[in-house]
């Protein structure tokens, strides 16, 4: 059974939360939550709590043994991006694009 949580709208680009994604891919919740706390980026610390949730989602919802469970699959996909504009020279503008993303984890007992 797969277990899945999810946070959208984070204002973090995806290429940046996807890095540490591919970190605790396949890995026990307990290493991979292990892995996060000792990471120093904004990324871990947002993906350690949709982590901690979808633990939580498992254990409460579902009945599932914490000691059971891997992190089946773990992403970031882009959400709307805030355009913005910049003044250049001569007048002319050059756009800011302020990336954002859905950060999700499916947890699932291993088999």
């Amino acid at each position: 059974m797969e277990v899945r949580a999810v946070s959208k709208y984070e204002r973090i680009s995806p290429l940046k939360v996807n890095f540490i994604c591919k970190e605790i891919r396949g890995k026990n919740v307990d290493e991979a939550l292990a892995i996060l706390k000792f990471t120093p980026k904004k990324g871990a610390r947002l993906l350690e709590k949709v982590l901690k949730s979808a633990i939580a989602n498992a254990e409460h919802n579902f009945n599932l043994d914490r000691d059971e469970l891997i992190v089946a699959h773990a992403y970031a996909n882009q959400a709307p991006v805030m355009k913005r504009w910049r003044p250049k020279a001569k007048g002319s503008a050059y756009p800011i694009l302020k990336r954002s993303s859905h950060i999700g984890v499916v947890v699932k007992e291993r088999e």
